[in-house]
């Protein structure tokens, strides 16, 4: 094997490999997403690995920095011609070097969380991906809880409803949502912008996350409005913890697909009230 198999350089990578990220994606079987890595590669900093052989990547992944006191990795991928060589576990060193002592969240499919386990990461929840067509009275749940599209006068009440659930500073996310998702929504009562949730288009299934919501009726209320604004299936990866929306979303038509571990490193507990997170953004497409 050759030396440039065995130690292919990093580099850091621009929204000219958005296509080249989205391809690589392809490749390991998820949604293309290019709206979730225009998101990313404009609010973190990706790096990855050419492929030794052609044009495009051999491997990737994206750290997102929120605020000083807590970085997401995530899209780790690996091409499946050139797995089993270490690409993986050479860039989640670089990352991990490049985020220095910020503590760090990423989601682990079963085949990843053995590498995570070994590098230090903790397993403190877990999230299920629902994929499916929700049924006709399903829209019951939605009466009583006011919807709508979101306007840019809602961004600041948005971010301080984000700030609030997660514990951390993510303006330099949520305000790019805007200009990278496909459509933004918001849940309002009397005024106060009490829910919020993100689409993303995609040729397989219509992505959702992030969905952060006051309460289950209101987290609810959201799904329904954005299953019903697209035709065809849904996608979305609900936390473990929220069951309620995870039963409720299975009786009305969805079906689980998989699930994934979320893993923290560096930090004893994810900061915010995660009783109001529902579902994130890292797995709205992938």
């Amino acid at each position: 094997m050759s030396t440039a198999l065995l130690e292919p350089p990093i580099r850091r990578l621009t929204r000219a490999d958005l296509r080249h990220c989205a391809d690589l994606a392809q490749n390991r079987g998820w949604a293309r997403a290019e709206g979730v890595w225009g998101l990313l590669l404009a609010a973190g900093t990706g790096y990855g690995i050419d492929a030794p052989e052609g044009e495009g990547l051999a491997a990737c992944c994206v750290l997102t920095p929120y605020g000083s006191g807590l970085a997401a990795v995530g899209k780790l991928l690996v091409a499946g011609e050139y797995g089993r060589r270490g690409l993986g576990r050479r860039l989640m060193a670089q990352i991990m070097a490049a985020a220095g002592e910020t503590p760090l969240v990423l989601y682990a499919t079963p085949q990843g969380r053995p590498i995570y386990q070994e590098l230090g990461f903790v397993e403190t929840g877990r999230t299920e991906r629902l994929r499916g067509t929700l049924d006709g009275a399903a829209d019951t749940s939605a009466a009583g809880v006011l919807t709508r599209r979101a306007t840019a006068e809602d961004i600041p009440a948005i971010v301080r409803l984000d700030a609030a659930v997660f514990g951390v500073d993510r303006t330099h996310l949520i305000t790019r949502l805007p200009a990278t998702a496909d459509r933004l929504w918001v849940a309002e009562d009397g005024g106060e912008i009490t829910g919020c949730a993100a689409g993303w288009s995609s040729s397989d299934a219509y992505g959702i996350g992030p969905l952060t919501a006051r309460d289950t009726a209101t987290a609810r209320a959201l799904l329904v409005t954005v299953a019903r604004s697209v035709e065809g299936p849904v996608l979305l990866s609900v936390h473990g913890e929220q069951k309620d929306l995870l039963d409720w979303a299975v009786e009305h038509g969805m079906t689980p697909v998989s699930g994934t571990s979320e893993m923290i490193y560096g930090i004893g507990e994810l900061p915010g009230d995660r009783r109001r997170a529902f579902a994130p953004l890292s797995l709205a497409t992938g």
